[in-house]
């Protein structure tokens, strides 16, 4: 058992590190307070080979493995959260799909502007009716002469106002209940329009958006074949859960730098307030917690990388890191008190942000169902 990063890893981790350090942190706040879309930060991220850091190099990718990616999304996050949000929906949402589900013609076409950072990438799955409960979607596919007509509505859509290329799901059985009438297609921005920007709590540098459709595409976007696309969708989940699990742990190790570098300077009572009890407990279980969130998600990653099963282990090292993200922001706010509790200081952001990962790629509710149900010998059904 090794938990030694290669030197191939370590060299992507500190090269993000460094950009992140030089091009994101600087901007951070601006962005979240303007509520600004960083185009040109994604465009340096294309040249450094990291918006396509795990896809093949035939493809236009670099070539690294699952773990690496990893690595840049919780760099990335430490500096942004928004940043690293758009990076893994674009990578694990429609990039890895289209490689693991297209057709030859659909991966020549599609994986190497988006690997290249070319194109960006966005995942079209949930409605308004339809977010925990996937396989409720009302948006509509029929065949037709000129291949396949889609209509309906989506919502809450990262990268939407600005994706070229769209993994949309629609029901194309309507007599079949549930899941399995769901079919995927790969669609381009002139297929769908953005009704409206959503104005979020966190993640304020990312685009997230309601969009309708009603449009006809030809045969040869179905993704997989008919009927399939929820199957899809889930084995998409698998691996995206892990990325927003290392989301959750840039968010939180970000908060506890702050924390500590504060506890250090800050005096009370004659001394820096890292030398009273509580504040050196508080930063203790951070620390710890934090360690243990890597650790799931390192794990869930390998497996991945591994072609091993890894469903159960990626619900848990969401699960688990999102709620340490949630938990160790507001403990960085406490530690930092009155002043983690404004603007000035970059904790109140991190809590904001870090809110969300218990929600999106599944909720911690569902995490714990799908857990349950693996331990339990159904992760065969739906969820």
């Amino acid at each position: 058992m090794d938990f030694e990063l290669t030197s191939e890893q370590r060299e992507i981790q500190e090269l993000t590190r460094e950009f992140a350090a030089s091009e994101i942190t600087p901007c951070a706040s601006e962005w979240d307070r303007e509520r600004l879309f960083p185009q040109e930060v994604f465009a340096k991220l294309a040249s450094l080979g990291l918006m396509g850091v795990c896809v093949p190099e035939d493809v236009g990718g670099a070539g690294s493995d699952f773990l690496s990616y990893i690595l840049v999304l919780e760099e990335l996050s430490r500096a942004d959260a928004g940043v690293g949000v758009t990076l893994a929906v674009h990578t694990s949402a429609c990039t890895l799909p289209l490689l693991a589900f297209g057709t030859p013609e659909q991966v020549e076409r599609y994986v190497p502007p988006l690997a290249r950072g070319e194109a960006l990438g966005a995942f079209a799955l949930t409605e308004a009716g339809a977010g925990s409960d996937a396989g409720a979607i009302v948006s509509h596919g029929s065949e037709s002469p000129a291949g396949w007509h889609l209509s309906g509505a989506k919502q809450w859509i990262t990268n939407g106002s600005f994706a070229d290329t769209f993994i949309l799901f629609a029901r194309t059985e309507p007599d079949v209940a549930g899941s399995r009438g769901i079919s995927a297609f790969v669609v381009d921005a002139d297929h769908v329009t953005v009704t409206r920007e959503e104005h979020k709590l966190g993640l304020n540098s990312s685009s997230t958006v309601d969009l309708v459709f009603d449009t006809d595409v030809p045969a040869n976007r179905l993704l997989g074949t008919r009927g399939q696309g929820f199957r899809i969708a889930m084995a998409t989940l698998d691996g995206g859960r892990i990325g927003i699990g290392a989301q959750a742990v840039g968010i939180a190790q970000a908060a506890f730098d702050v924390a500590c570098a504060y506890a250090r300077e800050r005096r009370a009572f004659g001394k820096a307030i890292g030398e009273f009890q509580a504040i050196q407990h508080k930063l203790a279980t951070m620390a710890t917690e934090i360690e243990a969130a890597r650790l799931l998600v390192y794990r869930a990653a390998w497996l991945k990388q591994s072609g091993k099963p890894h469903t159960m282990e990626g619900a848990q090292a969401k699960l688990f890191a999102s709620e340490v993200a949630r938990r160790q922001t507001a403990e960085a706010i406490q530690v930092l008190g009155g002043y983690g509790y404004t603007k000035e200081a970059p904790v109140e952001r991190y809590f904001r942000d870090a809110k969300v990962t218990e929600i999106y790629e599944g909720t911690s509710e569902i995490q714990r169902l799908v857990i349950a149900r693996a331990l339990l010998g159904q992760i065969g059904r739906d969820v």
